[in-house]
């Protein structure tokens, strides 16, 4: 396993090297939204980024600086959110797509953090297929419930994940200096019937911020998950890459 090829620590010179020898980009989305009183706003660029650096160890793939907004509306009014409208992540990740594509990368990897990125991902990409030559595949955590399933404890609040275990478990994997334990705690807020066909969001349903049981989370648990969604993501990178080189 090498060194993650992150361009921002690189020259052209660099760059330009290892596209030859592996012309495979990926590029982490996150966003800067609250995630409890535990854990710090950035938590979905942390994880979005400490996945593409281990994919890019493990598989020579050069790593793009990470998108550190998306769309969080749900949280606007939480102080230190940043969100960005819908359309704008799926601008940007066409604009990347475009610039990357001209210089002889063959194959662009989104790897997501945020869960509301995933609708940009889908659309972006079905876009670019009718504009670029260069296939790009995107990622949230493959397989997510299954591998959470067997690892975590605690039962998820409808599907989500939320500064909860899960996500807790991967903070502390991976920057366990910036959760403080002592302050996560559980919470399954009551599901209001109108929830998902209305206005009301996850900002108004859950006092602390957590969805979930945040104080089952272990760094032990992180790693394995971790673990877990690499070994299945660097499987579909070469899968991806089969097809275009």
């Amino acid at each position: 396993m090498g060194s993650a090829k992150e361009i921002i620590k690189m020259n052209r010179d660099e760059v330009a090297t290892a596209i030859e020898e592996f012309p495979v980009a990926i590029l982490p989305l996150g966003a800067t939204e609250q995630h409890g009183h535990h854990m710090p706003l950035g938590v979905d660029i942390y994880l979005a980024e400490a996945m593409s650096r281990r994919l890019s160890e493990r598989t020579g793939a050069l790593m793009l600086p990470a998108m550190p907004f998306g769309y969080s509306w749900v949280w606007r009014d939480i102080p230190g959110t940043v969100s960005i409208q819908q359309h704008h992540v799926e601008s940007i990740i066409k604009d990347v797509a475009h610039s990357v594509s001209r210089y002889g990368v063959k194959l662009l990897v989104l790897v997501n953090g945020h869960d509301s990125n995933k609708t940009s991902m889908k659309y972006a990409t079905r876009e670019l297929m009718d504009e670029l030559d260069m296939p790009v595949i995107y990622m949230f955590y493959p397989n997510l419930e299954q591998i959470r399933s067997e690892i975590c404890e605690s039962p998820t609040w409808h599907g989500m994940v939320h500064a909860c275990e899960f996500e807790t478990s991967l903070m502390l994997a991976v920057k366990p200096e910036l959760v403080n334990m002592e302050k996560a705690v559980k919470e399954y807020p009551e599901k209001p019937s109108l929830y998902g066909k209305s206005t009301i969001s996850l900002g108004d349903l859950s006092k602390s911020g957590i969805y979930g049981d945040a104080t089952l989370a272990t760094k032990e648990k992180g790693e394995e998950m971790l673990e877990k969604y690499l070994d299945l993501m660097e499987t579909l990178v070469a899968e991806a890459y089969d097809e275009v080189k």
